[in-house]
């Protein structure tokens, strides 16, 4: 090994060692947030429930703490209201029974968090006598909670009606990586229950050869980013899909990453064209999709699977996994599908796109299999 190569290798180290405790400073901010927002949230509740507070007081106390730093941020009277809504949502006995069962712990082991409780209120109203600390109860802090950011939870709490949403949609911030934004539109497209159904549309050889892929893979994909009208060609789809790429693979799932539009199939003489090409790298793999503007067809399985074995003998690498196919259509007869689907040996699914977000409610389903997919990652 030459003298630049090995020097090339250490200054690797050396930002390696740079990223890790970048990293790590990152998360203590963010868990120090967090505990914070969750000793105030406790602290106020405890105080609201015993009616010696009102809203007149939070407010206050809003007041009083700008008071005593101009320059401290995110103690509005709504935020605190947050926080409190934030440490009632995850100190409640109905969600400590459901993290016990899903045992959530297995993601980040939970610490304690401790409190002492000081009158910080006293000037407000005239005393003079000095602050005295009186310890109180309060619930111990799910370390769970860690794994995504305080505003993503104030998100979370305020949009889901459900403990099992709410983990669903902690677990999968955690999951996807995802800010704000990215979370607000998961949750507008109702991405739980995309991805937490019984799943009809997956073949029997998508589910056999890859078990771990139900929770990575939706059934329903919104594009209502593209404006396109009632009737639209599947070229006017495609088209829209390519000029709004980034909106298109959030929906999907940031594990996509696109590869090519139009990507030729030369079989024998003749040449076919995959209408979008992804690599999907947590299943390390190929990923076809096929755009159908009209109402799925049994028919349409045999083109989509004959691409799949193009792509497997011609362009998948030996170090990746079976290619795997998904159609992309308008709609869907649920009992066509169950049909096509369930005797199929390729790894294909039937999605349909919503070109409108249309309110729906969204159903309680069981969390464990998404949660034994997540800790077999880790």
């Amino acid at each position: 090994m030459d003298t630049n190569n090995l020097a090339i290798q250490e200054f690797q180290q050396v930002h390696g060692i740079i990223s890790q405790r970048r990293s790590r400073a990152l998360q203590n901010v963010n868990n120090e947030n967090l505990l914070s927002a969750w000793e105030i949230g406790a602290f106020v509740s405890t105080r609201l429930k015993k009616s010696s507070w009102g809203s007149k007081t939070v407010m206050q106390l809003s007041e009083y703490l700008r008071s005593q730093d101009p320059t401290l941020r995110g103690y509005s009277r709504r935020t605190i209201y947050k926080m409190v809504a934030f440490y009632e949502a995850y100190s409640s006995v109905q969600f400590v029974e459901y993290h016990d069962k899903l045992k959530l712990n297995r993601f980040v082991q939970p610490e304690t968090a401790q409190i002492e409780d000081a009158e910080i209120l006293q000037p407000l109203v005239g005393k003079t006598m000095e602050v005295e600390i009186v310890p109180f109860e309060m619930a111990q802090f799910p370390g769970f909670l860690n794994i995504t950011t305080l505003t993503n939870h104030f998100e979370i709490i305020n949009t889901c009606k459900t403990i099992e949403e709410k983990i669903f949609y902690v677990l999968y911030s955690y999951k996807e990586r995802l800010n704000i934004n990215d979370l607000r539109r998961c949750l507008k497209n109702h991405t739980f229950a995309s991805l937490m159904g019984d799943r009809h549309n997956l073949s029997k050889g998508l589910k056999d050869m890859y078990p771990q892929a139900t929770p990575m893979l939706k059934d329903t994909i919104f594009v209502d980013f593209l404006g396109l009208p009632q009737k639209h060609s599947e070229k006017r789809l495609q088209n829209g899909i390519l000029d709004n790429m980034k909106d298109f693979v959030l929906e999907l799932g940031k594990d996509f990453l696109f590869y090519d539009k139009g990507f030729p199939l030369q079989v024998g003489n003749s040449t076919f064209k995959v209408d979008l090409l992804f690599f999907h790298r947590g299943l390390q793999c190929l990923v076809a999709i096929e755009l159908k503007t009209g109402k799925f067809k049994p028919e349409y399985m045999g083109q989509l699977e004959f691409y799949l074995e193009a792509l497997d003998r011609d362009i998948r690498r030996s170090n990746e996994n079976p290619s795997i196919g998904i159609l992309l259509c308008q709609e869907a007869d649920r009992s066509v599908v169950e049909y096509a689907m369930s005797r199929s040996l390729s790894p294909t699914m039937i999605a349909e796109y919503e070109r409108q977000l249309i309110p729906k409610e969204v159903l309680q389903r069981s969390l464990d299999e998404f949660c034994n997919f997540l800790t077999s990652k880790k």
